[in-house]
C-alpha cells in the first residue's frame, strides 16, 4: 500500500520547515520507505504499520499547533510492492525520458 500524506499545523507561523523535519524524523524511525516531496510525504507498508506512523505525525504535530489538519491519498493494490519507484519509472517509460529533474530542482547526494 502507498499513502501520500500531508500534516500541516495552523498556528499562524510562516514556516513550518521545523515541524515537518520532526514528522520526517518519526517516518525515518518507523523504517518503513518513505519519499519526501515538496507538498507531502509518500510512505509505503502494509496499513497498520503505515496508519501507526501517520498518526503519530499527526499526534506529533497535534503536541505542537492549536489545529492540524492531515491528508491522506491510499493507493492500495493487492500484491503489488515498490510503488515508490514503480508509479514513477512507468510514467517515465512512457515519456521516454527521466522526469524527475525537469522542474529544475537537482538536489545533492
Amino acid at each position: 500500500m502507498l499513502v501520500e500524506f500531508s500534516v500541516i499545523p495552523l498556528s499562524g507561523k510562516t514556516t513550518i520547515a521545523e515541524d515537518i523535519a520532526g514528522v520526517i524524523k518519526i517516518v525515518e524511525q518507523s523504517g518503513l520507505p518513505f519519499c519526501l516531496t515538496p507538498a507531502g510525504t509518500c510512505i509505503e507498508g502494509e496499513w497498520d504499520p503505515v496508519m501507526k506512523v501517520i498518526r503519530e505525525c499527526h499526534e506529533f504535530i497535534r503536541a505542537r499547533a492549536p489545529h492540524a489538519v492531515t491528508s491522506l491519498t491510499i493507493e492500495d493494490e493487492q500484491g503489488v510492492h515498490d510503488k515508490l519507484t514503480s508509479n514513477i519509472l512507468s510514467v517515465e517509460r512512457h515519456l521516454g525520458h527521466q522526469a524527475r529533474a525537469k522542474a529544475g530542482l537537482v538536489l545533492p547526494d
